[in-house]
């Protein structure tokens, strides 16, 4: 999906505070996840931000500000919520 919307929407993982960063990198080496940013919140500031508390959580947020906070959703589900938000980008544009 990295690959299939890049240029439409901006993907980034956001490891928390109690991951440690070699784990953060085994994990996007694991899964293959290397083709967009990922940062380690070290003060768990983005997770407070968007009242996350467990993982897999998906933060999607629209050109307009908008959030929707979901748990984990599935190849399927998460493919059809990113391609959701290209629309609503292109329909902008």
């Amino acid at each position: 999906m990295q690959q299939e919307f890049a240029g439409q929407v901006d993907i980034i993982g956001v490891a928390g505070a109690s991951d440690s960063v070699p784990h953060m990198e085994e994990f996007i080496s694991t899964t293959g996840v290397g083709g967009f940013p990922h940062v380690q919140d070290l003060g768990n500031d983005v997770w407070a931000r968007y009242e996350i508390r467990t993982q897999p959580r998906f933060a999607f947020i629209d050109d307009d500000g908008s959030v929707e906070i979901t748990a984990a959703l599935g190849e399927s589900g998460l493919r059809e919520r990113i391609a959701a938000l290209a629309a609503t980008d292109a329909d902008a544009a």
